[in-house]
């Protein structure tokens, strides 16, 4: 498990200080030997992206679904699946917190008539999958009407809690009671079923959006004194968040229960920080998602990294061949494993040209080999492992799973 300290959250003394964290020092370097390679799928259950197909499958059609892309998974030699059971404030399990997922029945709230986590679990397990519990900490809904909520839900009670940005409903980070909340919400999953991890995406403030403003003035001028910035604050906001989720999931004791994040890939461009990527990306986390990713694993917060390196080999902007070897290079010495996550959706794309050929990807394994720090890969998404419309997975197995086993 992550080897942190609580002075990592230490409060500045009159509020005077730039952030209300001080530095806890990076984690000493963890015992990989005995930690099978990772061979993941993310199956993502947002807008029935993955599973169930559709909302109006009775529960035995969609219970068979997700048997058949654990079978896959199995068949594909991969080890780990990535379940998404919180996608926008609701809940895949009977949640006191939450409503029920519409995904399961085109109807948020309405009970579905069985428990998919409590099922995921007990199948993923029986197949010697090791399932992560993936969960989208702030998304409240692809949509900007409170009134399309169930009556009940946390943000039509709490009105106070809730942004619309970019055609979205978002949880304000800024607000310590949604923070509070959120971590309540996903805890009670790990509290109930026995997940072998806690899953964060992409997500934390909302992607950057033409012309549009994430309105947080009334938090910040309740709880940004003392911060130089409101970009400090926010980053504050997300950095508190990982700690906690990761100090709660300290605290449970009883088994370990990994936690990890899946970030964009570039943390911040050299241009604008000698200590980052050799890269010219629109979107940089640290300034643009207010995610410190870097440093949650140089302050040892986590357990292990999944950047999302969905960029051929040689690509000017964002080169696999640059943003392997910086996250090598940051998480080298730190215990935090790193697994690169892998655009398997592009394969067969005519743009950038690399996609086209259904090698590239098999390419990406072969170079991250050159790396020990790296441990495996994790493949997005689920419906892609099973359709291999270019055959970019098959030639995965062949050149780099053949004839090994899945512990």
């Amino acid at each position: 498990m992550r080897r942190i300290t609580r002075r990592g959250f230490a409060v500045a003394a009159l509020g005077a200080a730039s952030s209300l964290l001080t530095t806890a020092g990076a984690a000493a370097p963890a015992d990989r030997a005995s930690r099978r390679e990772m061979r993941g799928m993310w199956l993502a259950t947002v807008a029935n992206l993955d599973w169930p197909s559709s909302a109006r499958l009775q529960p035995a059609e969609q219970q068979r679904e997700l048997r058949a892309h654990f079978d896959r998974a199995v068949a594909r030699k991969l080890n780990t699946v990535f379940f998404q059971v919180r996608p926008t404030a609701d809940a895949l399990w009977p949640s006191p917190y939450e409503p029920w997922s519409a995904c399961l029945t085109g109807q948020q709230g309405r009970d579905p008539g069985w428990d998919p986590l409590d099922f995921a679990v007990r199948e993923a397990h029986r197949r010697n999958l090791e399932l992560h519990a993936w969960f989208n900490p702030y998304r409240v809904a692809n949509h900007t009407d409170p009134g399309r909520l169930t009556p009940d839900h946390p943000a039509r009670r709490h009105p106070d809690w809730v942004l619309p940005y970019g055609g979205k409903l978002y949880y304000n980070p800024g607000v310590p009671e949604v923070r509070g909340f959120v971590q309540d919400a996903m805890f009670d999953a790990v509290r109930r079923y026995p997940v072998d991890g806690v899953h964060f995406d992409d997500y934390f403030y909302p992607y950057p959006v033409a012309g549009q403003r994430f309105d947080d003035d009334a938090a910040f001028d309740e709880f940004g004194s003392g911060f130089r910035s409101r970009a400090a604050w926010r980053r504050d906001n997300i950095d508190r968040l990982v700690y906690e989720m990761a100090d709660r999931l300290r605290d449970e004791g009883g088994r370990p229960v990994r936690f990890g994040v899946a970030p964009f890939a570039v943390w911040r461009n050299r241009a604008t920080d000698q200590q980052g990527s050799r890269t010219q990306a629109g979107v940089q986390t640290y300034d643009d998602l207010y995610a410190d990713t870097r440093r949650w694993v140089r302050e040892g917060w986590l357990d292990y990294i999944v950047p999302q390196v969905y960029w051929p080999l040689g690509f000017a902007a964002a080169d696999y061949a640059e943003l392997v070897p910086w996250w090598a290079r940051t998480v080298d010495g730190t215990g935090v494993d790193l697994y690169i996550g892998e655009a398997l959706y592009k394969a067969g794309e005519a743009q950038p040209a690399a996609w086209k050929d259904p090698a590239e990807l098999s390419r990406h394994l072969t170079f991250a080999r050159g790396y020990p720090q790296v441990g495996g890969h994790v493949y997005f998404s689920a419906k892609e492992v099973a359709k291999d419309r270019a055959g970019a997975m098959a030639r995965v197995v062949r050149d780099h799973y053949a004839g090994t086993t899945r512990a």
